[in-house]
């Protein structure tokens, strides 16, 4: 029980991170979003592929943690620095899209409990 909770908040984590990367993606072709504000995750992505880092990646972990956290952080200042409106657009844009794509499984879907049975 416990690893099918656990398998679905994965699933969950997998779900939101994807969507934020769509709608990063999404703004950045947005022409309502400023220049200066897209170049924050064109800035990350550089300091990623930079051979200068705060911590050095031969540091196994933390070189690349520290990779990791200025791209989480270039990308959720992008957001943040959007204008609140055109996010707030394609953040429904992006649920609606995959809420019209779950209204034909859910149709198939049964919903019903389970429990295991051993036959040891």
């Amino acid at each position: 029980m416990k690893s099918a909770k656990a398998a679905a908040e994965k699933i969950g984590l997998f779900t939101s991170v994807l969507n934020q990367l769509r709608l990063m993606l999404k703004l950045m072709a947005d022409r309502r979003v400023p220049t200066l504000t897209k170049l924050l995750p064109l800035g990350a992505v550089l300091y990623l592929l930079s051979p200068i880092d705060l911590i050095p990646d031969m540091i196994v972990g933390l070189g690349q943690l520290d990779d990791l956290g200025i791209l989480v952080l270039g990308i959720k200042s992008f957001i943040s620095m959007a204008p609140p409106h055109v996010v707030e657009e394609l953040q429904a844009e992006i649920s609606g899209a995959r809420k019209a794509s779950n209204t034909h499984a859910s149709e198939e879907t049964v919903d019903a409990s389970y429990r295991v049975v051993d036959d040891k």
